[in-house]
Formats: structure tokens, sequence, C-alpha cells
């Protein structure tokens, strides 16, 4: 039943299930005091929600803490083994899928390396099938448990009713690429198992704002800074992210031409392919037959040599200049969002990292408005390599949250007649 709000007795419960969940699960363990104030519930709706969750094994007890004068108060925790998720990041020099339990602790792994010449969907969809059977394998999974499946892709990503995810990637010759349709075509799971795909600057994002350095954060943009660069910006409008195509900001009318086919996009002159390109057409000489993080590796090496030898000038010289285009990149970041911090990561991202970042802090302050430069904070991420997995495992965890804790029902014709099924909204809780 429906109340003034269009809220029913179901939406209600489940909007409670949700609250005490989270706050579990990002500030616990807690007591059933603390969580009172906590979630804005009265102290009986927390205990009926609590002994609901208990019952259905996602919450469990963490010990006691002392109260003042009174007994002790036992804490609860969200159980960490009453779900799993798979995060599976699609880069361009590897496909990693990882296994997760639901405190995000990693139980198995498996990667598939890419070659620049190894995007056929057809065969990524075939990574991404064999991978999730591996870590299935090696974590000893139960298939029942799992809450979803979260990709993260370069690209942007079209959700419709009739192929679910299709991914445009042009950068990698993706065009409407029907992806979902493609891994549940062969899969191995059980076909309630749902797919979550998104772009992997937004997997990053969501990562880094829920466990990283974004946390506290309401306005934010997540930089991902790989074979090519992309960025996730978060607001509070934009509550779980936004994944926006900033590495095709033009920044050189009829500049370098980008692998997306146009010219002078930042990712011409900043993603790490570039980069090693611009190196090799200048005169320098990266490792050949190697992939581009150990060619990177190479470079910095060549540009900042132990003490006593001297630096490749071509090497040095380039990346003095992608600092400033990235720099200059971020600038239109902080005018146009005017965010509280940005946060630098990806596998690139983290290579240069703190050798890199002052030249792209001035940068930055020399291209950007005076007053939204000062408000904002330039870092590095804190999750490593791993963050667009573990953002992609978040997406499904988001979603099992959002649901009060509850799994997507199976579809069934022995469905409840209407009466029954309103009466059933209308018990109390």
């Amino acid at each position: 039943m429906a109340g003034r709000n269009g809220r029913t007795v179901r939406d209600l419960r489940r909007g409670n299930r949700t609250a005490v969940l989270q706050r579990l699960y990002f500030d616990g363990p807690l007591s059933r005091f603390e969580l009172g104030p906590a979630t804005g519930l009265s102290s009986g709706s927390v205990s009926n929600v609590v002994a609901d969750l208990i019952a259905d094994g996602l919450v469990e007890e963490a010990g006691s803490v002392d109260s003042d004068g009174g007994r002790p108060r036992t804490l609860l925790r969200v159980a960490p083994h009453s779900g799993q998720m798979i995060g599976v990041d699609v880069g361009e020099t590897r496909v990693r899928v990882e296994l997760f339990d639901l405190a995000l602790t990693e139980l198995a792994r498996a990667e598939r390396p890419l070659t620049p010449q190894g995007y056929d969907a057809d065969l990524i969809a075939g990574h991404i099938r064999d991978g999730v059977a591996e870590v299935l394998t090696a974590g000893q999974a139960d298939p029942g448990r799992l809450l979803g499946v979260g990709v993260g892709v370069p690209g942007i990503v079209e959700h419709t009713p009739d192929r679910g995810a299709v991914v445009h990637g042009q950068t990698i010759g993706w065009d409407a690429v029907p992806l979902e349709r493609l891994l549940r075509s062969a899969s191995r799971l059980p076909d309630g198992v749902p797919y979550f795909i998104d772009n992997g600057a937004k997997t990053l994002g969501q990562a880094e704002m829920w466990f990283g350095a974004g946390r506290g954060a309401r306005n934010a943009v997540v930089v991902l800074f790989g074979s090519g660069v992309g960025a996730c910006l978060v607001t509070p409008e934009v509550e779980h992210g936004r994944a926006v195509e900033w590495g095709h900001l033009t920044v050189r009318v009829r500049g370098r031409r980008c692998r997306c086919g146009a010219p002078g996009c930042l990712e011409a002159y900043a993603g790490a392919e570039s980069l090693l390109a611009r190196w090799r057409e200048e005169g320098g000489r990266p490792p050949q037959g190697t992939d581009e993080e150990t060619a990177l590796t190479a470079m910095l090496a060549a540009a900042y040599p132990p003490e006593g030898t001297a630096p490749d000038p071509v090497a040095l010289a380039v990346l003095e200049e992608t600092a400033e285009y990235l720099g200059a990149g971020l600038s239109d970041l902080i005018n146009l969002f005017q965010p509280e911090r940005i946060l630098i990561g990806g596998w690139a991202g983290l290579q240069l990292g703190t050798r890199f970042l002052p030249a792209v802090r001035r940068h930055a302050a020399t291209y950007a408005l005076r007053h939204p430069a000062d408000k904002v904070t330039i870092d590095l991420g804190r999750l490593g390599p791993d963050a667009v997995t573990v953002g992609a495992a978040i997406l499904p965890l988001a979603e099992f949250f959002a649901a009060g804790g509850r799994r997507p029902e199976p579809a069934t014709e022995n469905r409840l007649p209407a009466w029954r099924a309103a009466l059933e909204e209308r018990a109390p809780h």
C-alpha cells in the first residue's frame, strides 16, 4: 500500500535495511545504540532491522564494548562471507578479473595480457568469461552467493532495453559492441547473476570515493591516466559519478592525431601511448618488444637516472611537456566543475607518481582561474593498480545495498494474487 508520498511499506523496509547496512559497512562495527543516531531510525526500528539482517546472515556480532554504567553493548558488522562480487578491468594492456568477499577482500584473481591488436570484442568477452570461471574455481566460490559481475571498460557505455550494455570504444575500435549480450551468450554463470558494465574511469572514481582519497569529499574529479586518459566527475547531483571523455578535450587546434581520429585531443599529448610515441619520434629508444608499462618504466629511468648519470634530455623534455599538458587539462576541469579534490589514478599516473605531481600542480594553477584553483587539492589516488577492479566490484555491491541487501527474486509464473501481495506489503515489520 502506498502512502501520500508514493512509498509503500516495502519501500520503507528496504530503505531502513539499506541505511543500517551502509552505516555498518562504512562505519562499523557499531552497536544498536549507535545505529540509531547514525541512521535516524528509532531504537525499535533498529532492533527489528538488525534482527532481520542477522536472520538473513548479512550481519553478525563482532565483540562488545563497555557502556556507561550498564551492560556491555554488542557490536555488529556486515558479515564478510555473506556475499561475493567479481570485478573486471578491461584495460588497454590486460584484462584483470578479481573475486572479492563482501568486505572487498580479494579471494582470487586472473589476468590475460593484451596486445594493441588484441581488442577484438569476441576475444575480450572470452577473456572475461574464462577469467570469471578461473576465479570462481580458485576461490571455491558458490555462484549462489554471487551478487554480480562488474566490468569497467574504455569508452562510452549505453544501457539499452534490448541488448543490455553496449560499448562505444572509439579508441579501441569498438562501435556499439553489445558486450553484455556477448558475455551472457556463453556464460557458465546462473542466469540470475547480473552484469554491471560501466566506464573504467567511473569505476575508478567509485572506488576512490568509497575507500580511497576521495572519502569525505562532496565534489571531486578522479582522473584515470593510463594508455589514454579519462575522468569521473562526482558531485551531490551525480552521487555515484559520471564518466566524462576528458581525454578528447581539444588542447591544440590542428594538433597531433589522437587514437580516436580527431586532431589535438588531450590524450594525444598526455596518454602513456602518445608519451612513448613522442619519445620515439624525438630520437628516444624505448625497449623493443615490451608492453607500455615496461617501456614507461624505462623512460622514467632514462629521464631521472641515479645521481652522477646524465639524464636523457629527450625523455626529460617529453615528460616535462606532458606534465604541462596534463596540468592544462586539469585546469579545464577546475574551471568547469570547481571540485574540492582532483585524484590521479591509473597505471601510468601511479608510475609517474610523486615525481610528476609538483609540476602538474604548478601548471594546473597557472592555467586555471585563481579562485577555484585556490580551493582544489591535486593528489594521487590511494588504491593502486587494482582500483578499477575494486570499483567494478562495487557496482553490484551498491545495487545490493540499494535493494536493502536482498537479491533479485527469480521470475516465476506462480505469483501471489494481488490481494495477498497487498496484505504482505501492509504487514508490520
